[in-house]
């Protein structure tokens, strides 16, 4: 069974990211799926109720700086979904 929440193109993209880079600043994601600040945050927000990702927002001088970072319980989810993707591909 596939992951309503990882069977979206725009969140499996942004997990992939975040495995591949522990960590990535909001605007990096936003420049690397090609949204808008409005779409990212409601997929962030989505995952973070999820436990998938963890949010951690500061100030760099006077400038504020939002980091994503995956969680274990996100590394264990998108390996999952992995994993069906390919049992579903194999049975086709």
């Amino acid at each position: 069974m596939f992951d309503p929440l990882l069977h979206q193109n725009i969140r499996s993209k942004l997990i992939s990211l975040l495995i591949s880079n522990e960590e990535l600043p909001f605007k990096a994601l936003k420049e690397y799926l090609k949204v808008t600040d409005g779409n990212l945050s409601s997929h962030l927000t989505k995952l973070e109720k999820a436990g998938y990702v963890r949010i951690e927002k500061s100030f760099e001088g006077k400038r504020p700086k939002t980091v994503i970072y995956i969680t274990d319980e996100g590394r264990r989810a998108f390996k999952k979904y992995i994993e069906a993707l390919k049992e579903f591909i194999e049975e086709n």
